[in-house]
């Protein structure tokens, strides 16, 4: 895999902070895959002292935030912990759904292998979702958490009997151009590619105060491999 360079990810900088726009299949910190770097190398390569402030899944692209400091992280680490950081993902989900500040409040418990689970056991896990557009057998939604669990909003979409395009360890099958386009022709000997090779989940927005009491607030434009998938679907709904 070719690597980014990490300066050309940066999408805001000031003198505590770096927020990146993630591309997708790079892990935020060390993952079990053997001879890959991961954000945090990279940053540290740009940033000697730089920390990862949260994490995003490798497969999800998006606005990440960095501190570049030890005072940087821990303020920001606290507005995590006291749930006064906003976040906005983009997502398209399978099904035609009609959201309106829907509230999902379901606890949610790791699993084996990194994965996780809605259990009663588990740790309180919110998220309010909102529709976006509507295709014919898609809905394209905005997901807000509210707390951080891990997978929450592939979960929560799980629930509401919306899976994410291409997110299979959740029930969301892959999306092929065939079942969208009707007059679809594939080479002989040609093998069918997903519209996208990864579940379609984007961090499009963050926002936090600065250590000087500023609010910051970016938004994270989305990837070539999520532009043409929103575009596929408006183009053949």
């Amino acid at each position: 895999m070719k690597y980014p360079v990490f300066k050309d990810l940066i999408i805001f900088e000031n003198n505590d902070y770096i927020i990146i726009n993630k591309p997708p299949f790079l892990a935020t910190l060390e993952d079990r895959t053997p001879q890959s770097t991961n954000i945090l190398r990279l940053a540290r390569q740009y940033h000697p002292d730089a920390q990862a402030c949260h994490r995003l899944d490798k497969e999800t692209s998006g606005a990440l935030a960095l501190a570049k400091n030890n005072e940087a992280y821990r303020h920001l680490s606290m507005q995590f912990e006291h749930r006064q950081v906003t976040k906005l993902y983009h997502a398209l989900a399978w099904g035609n759904h009609d959201f309106q500040d829907l509230l999902v409040d379901k606890p949610i418990q790791p699993g084996l292998k990194g994965t996780a689970k809605l259990s009663r056991a588990g740790k309180p896990a919110a998220t309010y979702f909102t529709t976006l557009e509507k295709y014919n057998r898609h809905t394209f939604v905005a997901c807000k958490p509210i707390t951080g669990r891990m997978h929450q909003i592939r979960l929560h979409l799980a629930f509401l009997k919306a899976p994410i395009v291409g997110d299979t360890l959740y029930r969301g099958e892959h999306l092929y151009l065939s079942s969208l386009k009707k007059k679809f022709n594939l080479g002989k000997e040609e093998e069918e590619q997903p519209l996208i090779k990864r579940f379609a989940l984007h961090s499009y927005q963050l926002g936090f105060t600065s250590l000087t009491e500023e609010p910051i607030l970016v938004e994270a434009p989305y990837p070539k491999d999520f532009q043409v998938l929103l575009k596929m679907m408006r183009q053949f709904n």
